[in-house]
């Protein structure tokens, strides 16, 4: 039996169960297979309403990597792995994005006015996604992670830069000792060096990857100092070096990405750790009244 016809026995038919065999073959697939799958994962709608030529030039690949990749997910041809992704609009609510393309579309209405309401849709769709997607497990897997910590170092260069900026000022309003590794005078690697497994972090990236950040999420991990990530896809290079992480995809209006999901998130786990931290305060003290 062909290694084809094992695969098609279990061919996904729908986006969640592709995006799993996705994430589970990741490590396994050619370089240019992994590369369109993760555009695909990334891009869904692009995929979704794209040609063959144009999801392979915003891929960077050859036409025939999109063929090749549905031959190794178990497809008949592209066409095929493409209605997973068409069947998944159908299935959902109408989008913002939908709601942003008849916007622009609209007449007599003033450009401001336009741009603003663009962002406010584009901000609303990031959270409305995330509510949908997020998973409460996961959640508390970064808390049981994030809350014993004696030191929470916080990673994240450019525009991810504003969440750990955040959560630095949340942090410190509620008492949880933390580090940001943002120093004006190019010590980051040094400051890194400080972090020990009875410590933790949290770092932030999103496509193009910012090096600096991946570089020291490597460093915590081989130092094992447990990670929490937060990035846009399971290919992201922040996820292979975390212990738990977050896939949030931010809408964007006229190729400018929101952050409304993510600063959502950010601004939740510093009142989710300060208040386990309360609550094992409060336990310590009753056990200690008892005895």
């Amino acid at each position: 039996m062909s290694s084809q016809t094992t695969e098609s026995t279990a061919v996904p038919r729908d986006f969640e169960s592709l995006r799993s065999t996705i994430i589970e073959r990741k490590n396994i697939m050619p370089k240019r297979l992994a590369q369109v799958a993760a555009f695909a994962l990334a891009n869904p709608d692009e995929v979704a309403f794209g040609t063959t030529a144009s999801i392979a030039s915003a891929a960077e690949v050859q036409p025939s990597t999109l063929v090749r990749l549905a031959h190794h997910l178990g497809y008949e041809g592209f066409s095929d792995l493409q209605s997973i992704f068409r069947e998944r609009l159908r299935d959902r609510a109408p989008s913002y994005e939908e709601r942003l393309a008849r916007l622009e579309m609209a007449t007599g209405i003033d450009e401001d006015t336009t741009i603003l309401s663009g962002f406010i849709s584009a901000a609303s769709q990031s959270v409305n996604r995330l509510a949908a997607t997020i998973d409460p497990s996961l959640f508390v897997k970064a808390l049981d992670i994030l809350a014993p910590a004696e030191t929470i170092y916080l990673i994240a260069k450019r525009r991810a830069y504003p969440l750990t900026a955040h959560m630095s000022y949340a942090c410190s309003k509620l008492g949880i000792r933390h580090q940001i590794v943002a120093s004006p005078n190019g010590v980051d690697p040094e400051i890194v060096q400080f972090a020990g497994s009875r410590d933790a972090a949290l770092a932030v990236s999103f496509s193009p990857y910012a090096a600096e950040s991946i570089s020291q999420a490597a460093l915590l991990a081989e130092r094992g100092v447990p990670l929490v990530a937060i990035t846009d896809s399971a290919f992201s290079p922040l996820a292979a070096h975390a212990r738990c992480w977050f896939e949030i995809a931010e809408a964007d209006f006229a190729g400018f990405r929101s952050l409304s999901a993510s600063m959502a998130l950010m601004m939740a786990l510093p009142v989710a750790i300060a208040e386990r931290r309360r609550k094992r305060s409060m336990q310590k003290s009753k056990k200690g009244k008892m005895e």
